[in-house]
């Protein structure tokens, strides 16, 4: 007897090692084993609410500052979730954008640069109509911790120029390659007016063509002020997307962009944004 409860002992330590080190990889694989402070959409809004308060009280005026945009969201009353899309636009994008205008759900795209935004530039005039934001993924898609600040830049201000070029604005919203960054990618963000916009909820649509399969890992995984990654490039996934829209509706989720995830709160230059 003494054995069986010292094997069970072992097996449990191993158990929790092994959950441990799960753990440990998933949140190192989103870092890249960098330091950064992030905020999440919850304390944004919060903290912008504070702020406007406590100015009112001062007897200042900027505690309109605190108002929501026109037409935005409330997300302290809607349960509000933000579905994204990275590294288009593709052959997929017209299929996706004719599932959004049907649903009516406005997303996040964070747009690259080569074989994408210079190979379909109208498919971008599309992608940012209908309430849409386009945000920057960069150019080639390299690790933006692996560059000096230079090359940061240069991958950043290409995309942005050109999108600019394209629509006649310039994204603000950034998302990093793999979703590595540090506080020298911080800084060059913040000298630029980029705000970094990480995600809580994946499929990893990157590695299956299962449609079912990527739904099921999206609703497994969605939550209160999440922000869901996908990809339209992939085969897979814009046929999941009417699944996944009407499931999370039924579960009264309410679908808006980043801004309107955190507003009023507008985003901070160099910030890290993650549920």
């Amino acid at each position: 007897m003494p054995h069986a409860i010292s094997v069970t002992s072992r097996r449990r330590r191993r158990t929790a090692l092994v959950a441990g080190v799960a753990a440990l990889s998933l949140g190192l694989g989103l870092s890249g084993c960098a330091k950064y402070d992030a905020q999440s959409p919850h304390d944004a809004r919060e903290n912008a609410y504070k702020a406007a308060a406590k100015a009112a009280e001062a007897g200042g005026t900027d505690g309109k500052a605190a108002a929501l945009p026109a037409g935005a969201v409330d997300c302290r009353k809607a349960k509000c979730i933000a579905l994204t899309f990275d590294a288009g636009p593709s052959n997929n994008t017209p299929a996706l954008l004719k599932v959004l205008d049907e649903k009516k759900v406005r997303v996040t795209f964070f747009l690259l640069g080569h074989n994408h935004v210079d190979k379909y530039p109208e498919l971008v005039k599309q992608m940012g109509q209908n309430g849409n934001v386009l945000g920057n993924h960069t150019w080639t898609h390299r690790r933006l911790t692996d560059l000096k600040p230079a090359e940061i830049r240069t991958e950043l201000n290409h995309l942005d120029d050109e999108v600019e070029k394209l629509t006649g604005k310039r994204p603000t919203l950034m998302r990093p390659p793999q979703g590595r960054t540090d506080e020298k990618v911080s800084k060059v963000c913040k000298e630029l007016g980029i705000a970094q916009v990480l995600w809580s909820d994946t499929a990893s649509d990157y590695a299956t063509t299962d449609s079912a399969l990527i739904k099921k890992r999206i609703l497994k995984d969605a939550s209160r002020d999440g922000i869901i990654l996908l990809h339209d490039l992939y085969k897979g996934t814009v046929p999941a997307v009417p699944g996944i829209i009407d499931a999370l509706r039924a579960q009264g989720y309410t679908f808006v962009t980043v801004p309107e995830l955190l507003a009023p709160a507008t985003p901070e230059p160099g910030k890290v944004y993650r549920p």
